[in-house]
């Protein structure tokens, strides 16, 4: 850890700016173009749009990080000698925004009076609704942006109206203004998730979909509207009308939402459904134009290798991405038109350059979870592979295909699945491989002779009393600790970190493991100084916005707090961490280039090991079920191999420094934010296994995290955090992980929940192998001794949970 005692900017703030900026232009995708774009010089540029100067530069909650500044694309675009020409304008549309928003949290606290509740968890993940106004499209120039944002965040589902999926009829009326007006036009969408903007898309030619880029957002914006960079991204998760979001299964019903979808999410879903999307899954253009050769297709030991070629055939430098598809036959199991199997992008191409790449997708990765016999099976029949939707081969498997029998786990839905008719044509003429079953031998997804290291290293844990045993499990907490542990938010040994692990660990030599929150950077305190117990946290603008509408005597304590935060500024050496914010994982993730996260990752790991983390609660890796889930921006993907493959990356580039970590979560099924305390997510074993497992299981496998988070809700009827089928018997049995499983913030405080369902219960996180309860609290250690004592839970289970994460504290000390 160093000290940093200048609130001057540093060089690592320098260099880690620099990075982002090279790597941001992979992670926006050009959804229209008509060739006006690039320009070839600054100039004078109408800028209009909530995005233009309150640009967005990640989603709210513990995906936020506290930065020193981050460029808006107003200054991103000044920054880069162009002359805004709409001052007037941006002002009158924050004056009328301001208005809302102070409606908007006076509404808040009349809510929460009503109910009875926080202020703080009525309002958590809701965001104000867009302003009506009219003001004049005027602003001098030939070319303009007008720049469209949504936010959304953690602690509630987006409404999906006016203002939020759809476009309101004032944003409506300037954007078509702006296209008509303006002979240069682009529309920028700097938005975590899909928006319906097909009232305006048929009369636009350029659009942009910029994302939330983080601290660099504005001149990465700005480094590609003057071709200084091609955006490379493609979508990872569907855009569609809102007329056509999928509405098979439930979605945000308080306490059982079903996914009767099955396996038919996202593009799976749309395919089958045969309904055309705004813009398809995999979606995205380039400045510059590319041509795309099958040059080789073979299988050997159950493993189908695609070359393809490459070639820029247009006028800019640029990178591409090729996909590979695998249409399976349906036979017992009705399956998705086509999934995809494998990716790889390309380096920059100059004009006319080319490069081959090669794609490998093992036969075994396209079978489907048979819940009648608990295993994977692939089923005989004819496989279709497809390589940027052109088809360019096919495997014929003469019979089927099975792994061993696993555990029948994650329990069972009172549905069956939705069951589409597949309407499948294999082109004539295609090159068929012909594939024995019996040279694939089992599907080797499971390794019978692997098993959970209980203690990773640890025999003897005799030293330890029953109660100093579970107060390991429960966290470092203070009974006075309140709202600061539920929201993330205390650690004492890192100013603003979100928790720590018990003193007891420490003062028997195990270290502490100190957590910071993610997944868009490092969410800490900017300013602190230090204590006798570590640090203390001086930032004074958390409440500064809704200071005003808090109840008083709230309002009294903070300003307390904010005059006693001034004086021992005045009276010790402040200190500071200011982290910087990556983009959010749906961004990320667009890059479809794992080289791009495990580079963020390898920067967060700089930043832990500069400020005194090391595990990072990060990376989200939940599917985008449905694009109204407020925290999708968080995640990566409607598809679990994208999903996978990009948490991997990020872990592996974390992992890099030896003393620090990740916690891939929200260990499963956490697709939406209504009730989250307490919604509990019907789902078959199949979509289990197939869509919410399969990126866990991806990650764990090839980047080995060191830790693991359970989710709020539950699975099945049970609390995920008290699932031993879902934690010992697929993680730690299937999988082999040999790391720490903690739960979310709060997970076993039933004050939170608002439906049928009570909280998860501590004892039974022992009994599951959830070895951590976060932020932890008395009550948590009280429920474990009672646990020990009525039998539910025996000592060397608790020994066993207490064991792994002193082992951890020991490896990250």
């Amino acid at each position: 850890m160093v000290r940093i005692d200048s609130p001057e900017v540093q060089d690592f703030e320098i260099a880690h700016l620099s990075t982002l900026r090279s790597l941001a232009p992979e992670c926006m995708v050009l959804l229209k173009k008509n060739g006006d774009f690039p320009l070839s010089a600054p100039c004078k540029i109408a800028l209009y749009g909530a995005g233009a100067r309150e640009t967005i530069k990640g989603g709210t909650g513990s995906g936020d990080v506290n930065v020193r500044h981050y460029v808006t694309v107003e200054e991103g675009l000044e920054n880069a000698g162009f002359t805004v020409t709409t001052k007037s304008w941006m002002e009158g549309y924050k004056a009328a925004r301001e208005a809302v928003i102070q409606g908007f949290y006076e509404g808040i606290a009349k809510e929460a009076k009503e109910l009875g509740k926080s202020v703080f968890l009525v309002g958590m993940g809701r965001t104000p609704d867009e302003p009506h106004y009219e003001l004049p499209i005027e602003g001098e120039g030939d070319v303009c942006v007008y720049v469209l944002s949504r936010n959304s965040g953690e602690g509630a589902d987006r409404p999906g109206g006016e203002g939020d999926y759809l476009l309101t009829a004032d944003e409506v009326r300037d954007i078509l203004a702006c296209a008509r007006k303006y002979p240069k036009f682009m529309l920028v969408l700097n938005v975590g998730g899909p928006v319906d903007i097909s009232p305006v898309l048929g009369q636009v030619e350029n659009v942009l979909l910029l994302s939330q880029l983080g601290s660099v957002t504005g001149d990465a914006f700005a480094d590609v509207l003057l071709g200084k960079a091609n955006p490379s991204g493609k979508l990872t998760t569907t855009w569609a009308k809102v007329s056509d979001i999928m509405a098979i299964g439930d979605f945000a019903e308080r306490d059982d939402t079903r996914y009767k979808e099955g396996v038919f999410v996202g593009y799976r879903y749309y395919d089958a459904a045969g309904i055309e999307p705004l813009f398809p899954f995999g979606y995205g253009l380039s400045y510059t134009k590319f041509e795309a050769d099958c040059t080789g297709f073979t299988v050997e030991n159950g493993i189908v290798t695609v070359e393809a070629t490459l070639r820029n055939t247009g006028c800019f430098p640029g990178k591409e991405t090729v996909q590979l598809y695998c249409s399976a036959p349906s036979g017992k199991l009705v399956k998705p038109l086509r999934e995809l199997g494998g990716y790889a992008k390309t380096r920059e191409l100059a004009p006319g350059e080319s490069e081959t790449l090669v794609l490998k997708l093992p036969l075994e990765n396209m079978a489907s979870w048979d819940e009648e016999n608990d295993c994977w099976l692939l089923e005989q029949g004819e496989y279709l592979f497809t390589l940027g939707g052109r088809p360019v081969g096919t495997v014929f498997l003469d019979g089927p295909v099975t792994s061993d029998a696993l555990g029948h786990s994650g329990g069972d839905a009172d549905f069956e699945d939705w069951k589409p008719q597949i309407a499948r044509r294999i082109p004539e003429g295609l090159p068929c491989i012909q594939v024995s079953a019996s040279s694939l031998g089992r599907i080797g997804h499971y390794d019978s002779e692997k098993t959970p290291r209980d203690h990773i290293g640890l025999e003897d844990l005799s030293d330890f009393s029953i109660r100093e045993l579970a107060t390991v499990c429960a966290g470092k907490h203070s009974d006075a600790e309140g709202m600061a542990a539920i929201i993330g938010n205390s650690a004492s040994r890192l100013a603003g970190g979100a928790g720590e692990t018990a003193s007891v660990a420490a003062e028997k030599g195990y270290g502490t493991i100190v957590m910071a929150d993610g997944p868009a950077g490092l969410r800490l305190a900017t300013k602190y100084i230090e204590t006798e117990d570590g640090q203390e946290g001086l930032d004074t603008d958390a409440f500064s916005s809704i200071l005003n509408i808090l109840p008083p005597e709230i309002r009294q304590l903070i300003h307390m707090k904010l005059q006693l935060n001034e004086e021992k500024a005045k009276t010790n050496t402040v200190l500071y961490h200011y982290a910087s914010a990556i983009p959010i994982g749906t961004a990320l993730a667009q890059a479809w280039n794992p080289p791009v996260a495990e580079a963020c990752g390898d920067l967060v790991g700089e930043e832990m090991e500069l400020f005194g983390a090391n595990v990072w609660l990060a990376p989200a890796l939940n599917i985008h079920r449905s694009p109204l889930c407020g925290r999708n921006f968080e995640y990566y993907s409607e598809d679990p191999l994208i999903s996978g493959k990009t948490a991997a990356a990020m872990t592996r580039g974390v992992q890099k420094h030896e003393k620090c970590t990740v916690t891939i979560k929200h260990y499963a099924c956490n697709n939406q934010e209504t009730n989250r305390y307490g919604s509990n997510s019907v789902v078959s074993k199949r979509a289990l296994r197939e869509i919410y497992l399969k990126g866990f299981e991806i990650c764990v496998k090839e980047a080995a995290p060191k830790a693991l988070m359970t989710s709020y809700n539950l699975l099945n009827g049970i609390h995920t955090a008290n699932r031993s089928d879902l934690i010992n018997t697929v993680l730690r049995g299937e999988w082999g992980f040999e790391g720490i499983v903690m739960t979310d913030w709060g997970t076993t405080n039933d004050k939170f929940n608002l439906g049928v369902y009570g909280a998860s219960n501590p004892a039974l996180c022992i009994k599951a192998g959830n070895d951590l309860m976060m932020a932890g609290s008395k009550e948590d250690v009280d429920g474990i001794l009672t646990g020990i004592k009525d039998g539910t839970i025996t000592r060397a289970e608790l020994e066993t949970c207490a064991g792994r994460i002193l082992a951890l504290s020991k490896e990250l000390s």
